[in-house]
């Protein structure tokens, strides 16, 4: 297991949990497959997992109170998966959090791609190997935007002389931001840079996550434009 990539999957459908494990280990990943929220619980604090998929609706400790426990230890990587695409559902889930979700039923394939692409994102390979970690900003240095700081070669931010705790999305996502302040980012090109979409997504993802940095980095540092997308003031 040390030399792959370790996957805690949590899971109340034995099929649906069985199924999803046995193709996710062909693909080559390590699985732990956990049929409730406290076990999952318990496993990612035993086992210290390279990502989380998690199901919404869970006995116990249902998959948004997980995902915020989760985060409250750690920036590991979460998927959500719902049964519904429905909005409460997926805020929820992204609020709590969660980096991505996929909609249930899904496919093997596009589940597999998702948490590939989730992981690059991550500085990790999937599949078992492991990626060295790319940020979006490639000129190095200390960027200053007011009284925000972005170190893009130590990959820290401080606030007025504060450092501010971001998930690696919510730093890739401020690192594209601030490779171009004053320019305006579609949310479908954030989707592309960020997410690593090679196609259309849920631009609900964009959103809630502008929304959890501006918590971070100041609710005016970071523009909507309304029609187009956001953009970094400068």
């Amino acid at each position: 297991m040390a030399d792959q990539t370790h996957v805690l999957f949590v899971e109340d459908d034995d099929v649906i949990r069985e199924a999803t494990q046995l193709a996710l280990e062909r693909d080559g990943f390590a699985v732990t497959a956990m049929p409730d929220g406290l076990s999952g619980l318990e496993s990612f604090r035993a086992d210290r997992p390279d990502i989380a998929l998690l199901d919404v609706m869970l006995p116990g400790l249902d998959g948004v109170s997980l995902c915020r426990r989760i985060r409250d230890e750690s920036t590991v990587p979460v998927i959500m998966l719902s049964a519904r695409a429905d909005s409460i559902d997926v805020v929820l889930g992204l609020e709590a959090g969660a980096d991505d979700y996929v909609t249930k039923p899904f496919d093997g394939a596009v589940l597999v791609a998702r948490i590939r692409a989730v992981l690059r994102r991550f500085g990790h390979a999937g599949g078992g190997d492991r990626a060295e970690s790319a940020g979006a900003a490639d000129a190095g240095g200390v960027l200053g935007f007011g009284d925000l700081e972005v170190d893009t070669d130590g990959m820290e931010v401080r606030r007025a002389g504060r450092p501010v705790a971001l998930t690696p999305t919510e730093m890739r996502l401020l690192l594209e931001f601030s490779s171009a302040p004053g320019t305006v980012l579609s949310r479908d090109k954030l989707l592309e840079r960020v997410w690593d979409y090679g196609w259309g997504g849920d631009t609900r993802v964009v959103d809630v996550h502008v929304q959890r940095l501006r918590t971070k980095i100041g609710q005016d540092r970071i523009e909507t434009v309304r029609g187009f997308g956001y953009k970094l003031k400068a």
